[in-house]
């Protein structure tokens, strides 16, 4: 029995997080996965909310950061709040970029590149499937 836990102790076996998830989601947010390009409606939604981890809730990443990077993933260039995202070298697949995760349960998230647009130069691209997106009450 694999058992991931975080700083915040969030803690589940990985049988509890697949009653949570779908396969797809367990293999990207559990199981460092990525989807597939354009496969996820996110990368083309344009509402005004918040894009929040799917394994746990936490805000992570706002509509307001949100551009389109032509990537076919959801991409933004900064977080909500410092400190949202945690980032770690990845060194697999033998390339070396930055992983992003939630810092609150350490679920996968996607990988961040020093390409974006201003104000950061950074894009967060982000698998649509770690994401769960809130419609702000002002943009309905």
């Amino acid at each position: 029995m694999t058992r991931s836990k975080t700083r915040f102790n969030v803690e589940k076996t990985d049988a509890e997080w697949r009653e949570l998830l779908t396969p797809e989601q367990f293999q990207v947010t559990r199981k460092h996965g990525t989807e597939r390009a354009f496969s996820h409606d996110y990368h083309d939604r344009k509402d005004t909310g918040s894009y929040n981890c799917q394994c746990c809730g936490e805000p992570l990443f706002g509509s307001d950061s949100k551009f389109d990077s032509g990537t076919g993933w959801p991409s933004f260039f900064a977080p909500l709040e410092k400190g949202a995202v945690t980032e770690t070298e990845d060194r697999s697949l033998f390339m070396r970029r930055t992983e992003v995760t939630c810092a609150n349960c350490d679920a996968h998230l996607g990988h961040v590149f020093p390409d974006g647009p201003d104000p950061t130069g950074l894009r967060y691209c982000m698998n649509g499937a770690a994401l769960d997106f809130s419609k702000d009450s002002k943009g309905e």
